[in-house]
């Protein structure tokens, strides 16, 4: 099943690093964030990508391009250019479609796009921001189980803070940041039928407004509930903390071996 990755933002809220790179390049752990986000949907068995570009989609063109170099020994004819991996490179068993939706173009408007350029059925699609744990079997159960148009996976936002455990005005314990008590939200990580392009008008649209309020009022959206962890990487607070899980050995979206 086709995975469509809405990676053309900006990414200003990490300007720091977004300069140079669009933001699902900026890396975590020497890997870039896009590189998370399809190893997760590849350990479910979905290595069919969409990958839709904008901002400095060169560089996601030129990764793509040299995915193979970047991870492992090689010997090159540089008469020829031919390229010959040797043993201890580690190809990705992926496809991937690197699709030019638009500079300027909304979510709305690059999901549109992709959903035009390919003839699934139904397709997951997620941000080139954001890393989970989630279970792609069960969603892609629940999603099918309920027949609706369109799935959302629903998440509690990371708290900011840590926790002040308090007995009258004593402080008891302090605990680490856990997920906000506050309500879900929308954590990416969708399935959509295909019909959903029907309720993007185009690339002006965010997919985050007028879609998905039209297909809630016509009772078309179902919310997965993830209990488990998930976090986007918006800010260069989060890139720190997304560096020092992956390299303390903690990862909890690395479900691959």
């Amino acid at each position: 099943m086709r995975t469509i990755i809405l990676a053309g933002g900006l990414g200003t809220r990490l300007s720091e690093e977004t300069i140079s790179v669009p933001k699902p390049m900026v890396t975590i752990g020497g890997k870039p964030m896009l590189w998370h986000i399809m190893k997760i949907y590849s350990h479910y068995g979905h290595r069919d990508f969409v990958v839709c570009l904008g901002y400095k989609g060169e560089v996601i063109k030129e990764w793509l391009l040299n995915l193979d170099r970047f991870d492992g020994s090689f010997e090159i004819d540089l008469t020829s250019g031919a390229l010959k991996p040797l043993g201890d490179s580690q190809r990705e068993p992926w496809t991937v479609m690197a699709l030019e939706t638009g500079q300027d173009t909304q979510t709305g408007g690059r999901l549109k796009r992709a959903l035009e350029a390919v003839d699934d059925e139904e397709v997951f699609v997620t941000y080139g921001d954001g890393v989970a744990d989630v279970d792609l079997d069960a969603l892609l159960a629940f999603h099918r189980g309920h027949g609706k148009l369109a799935t959302v996976t629903a998440v509690r936002p990371p708290a900011r803070f840590g926790r002040l455990h308090l007995d009258g005005d004593e402080v008891t314990r302090f605990g680490e940041k856990t997920q906000s008590e506050e309500g879900w939200i929308n954590g990416g990580f969708f399935v959509l039928n295909r019909s959903v392009g029907d309720y993007i008008a185009g690339d002006s649209t965010l997919w985050e407004k007028e879609p998905l309020s039209t297909l809630a009022s016509e009772g078309q959206l179902m919310a997965f509930r993830h209990d488990g962890y998930w976090q986007p990487m918006d800010t260069l607070r989060e890139r720190h903390d997304l560096e020092s899980q992956w390299h303390g050995g903690g990862a909890p979206w690395k479900l691959w071996n």
